[in-house]
């Protein structure tokens, strides 16, 4: 047997590993890596964090990606330059966090690399009718492999794809191994840059588990808070509680076909982006807002998206108890309306759980690569958006 394959058939066979899970979301605002220990797999994975940080990216390095990021038009030259850079990057990255743990890589069994996304195209979001749902993340995981000495697991989408998935939300699969919980049906809303919301029943049932993407968790948000302050993100929310919500322009900024759609459904800023929210302008007459008021509107949009996502799988007489993840649980902003919005729900984020919130993500591909290596029993059913697959290509070190 190789021996690449024998150390991997070794990492299968342990009772517990240590995983490093690594994630890069749309906000393109840093790395978050999360070293965990994980034992067992399926409904028996426990889950600790050991040490989780987030290696801020550059301005340089984010324009680079940037160049490519949800845009029909880009120079391949540099799109094929990235995927290798990135990779390198990360494993730098990831290289110098270890030292700062203290941690030796050969102490680590996997890396759980998710990428970064720079185009999705579901069917819902392309309209070719002779091509399937697709979607496109860099960073190569041979390169992180091979600059770590770390058997690397990423790509983690395609597989979901092939399956008959659109390639997100992934969450589902980490959220019901780590959070099912036979006393509660429970709702993981994670509000990154685009919200997705996963659903757990109470009795466990894995062909009853439900994802979907709501629409803009802070993409927007983001967008405009950097256009109006030069800041990456609108700090305590501060300038969207200035602000008032134009109804006009809420009302336009909900009317696209993706609010219509069957879930499950998957979107990005290749929807959702200033271009997006002006020409909902121009249609509401609603050119002239001020930043704090256009700001306003724009959490109020995300809030209200979420909720009606929500409330469509939410049975009335039941109780259901909301858990937060994300960079938007950090936005009052945005919880203050998304708590409006859903009275009588319980809303906390996933701290009280024992996975934090900011980590939550990063976690949920570790998960990922512990069960593609040791678990994959876990039967979804035969619904589209949950297929029951192994994801994650395997690279080695050598």
């Amino acid at each position: 047997m190789n021996a690449q394959l024998s150390r991997l058939f070794a990492v299968a066979a342990k009772p517990a590993r240590r995983i490093l899970g690594l994630m890069s979301g749309t906000s393109l605002d840093g790395l978050d890596m999360a070293l965990c220990h994980i034992e067992g797999s399926g409904l028996t994975t426990r889950v600790t964090i050991e040490q989780f940080a987030t290696a801020a990216f550059e301005e340089a390095e984010k324009e680079k990606i940037r160049q490519v990021f949800a845009q029909k038009n880009i120079d391949f030259q540099h799109l094929t330059l990235l995927n290798a850079w990135l990779g390198r990057y990360h494993a730098a990255l990831v290289n110098r966090q270890l030292a700062a743990w203290g941690v030796s890589a050969t102490a680590v069994d996997l890396i759980a690399s998710h990428g970064q996304t720079v185009f999705h195209a579901p069917r819902i979001l392309h309209g070719l009718a002779d091509y399937p749902n697709a979607t496109l993340q860099i960073g190569d995981g041979d390169h992180l492999a091979v600059c770590t000495g770390i058997i690397t697991l990423s790509d983690f989408r395609q597989k979901h794809v092939a399956a008959g998935g659109e390639g997100a939300p992934l969450a589902v699969y980490g959220d019901y191994f780590i959070f099912t919980d036979a006393h509660e049906n429970r709702i993981l809303l994670n509000l990154g840059g685009i919200a997705n919301f996963t659903y757990l029943p109470a009795n466990g049932r894995a062909e009853e588990v439900f994802v979907t993407d709501t629409g803009p968790g802070n993409t927007l948000l983001d967008a405009f808070a950097q256009a109006f302050t030069g800041l990456p993100y609108d700090r305590d929310g501060q300038l969207a509680l200035a602000g008032s919500v134009s109804r006009p322009l809420l009302q336009a900024l909900k009317e696209d076909a993706f609010f219509e759609a069957p879930f499950p459904r998957t979107t990005g800023p290749e929807l959702f982006n200033k271009h997006y929210v002006r020409r909902a302008q121009q249609r509401s007459g609603t050119d002239a807002l001020s930043a704090s008021d256009l700001m306003a509107t724009l959490a109020r949009f995300s809030a209200e998206t979420v909720a009606e996502a929500v409330l469509k799988v939410c049975r009335p007489g039941l109780a259901y108890h909301l858990y937060l993840s994300g960079g938007g649980m950090h936005n009052p902003s945005l919880v203050q309306q998304l708590q409006a919005c859903l009275p009588g729900y319980t809303m906390k984020t996933t701290d009280v759980l024992g996975i934090a919130g900011d980590a939550k993500e990063a976690v949920l591909f570790a998960v990922l690569a512990n069960e593609t290596v040791a678990g994959g029993g876990t039967f979804f059913g035969n619904r589209p958006g949950v297929p029951s697959v192994s994801m994650g290509k395997i690279s080695f070190p050598a």
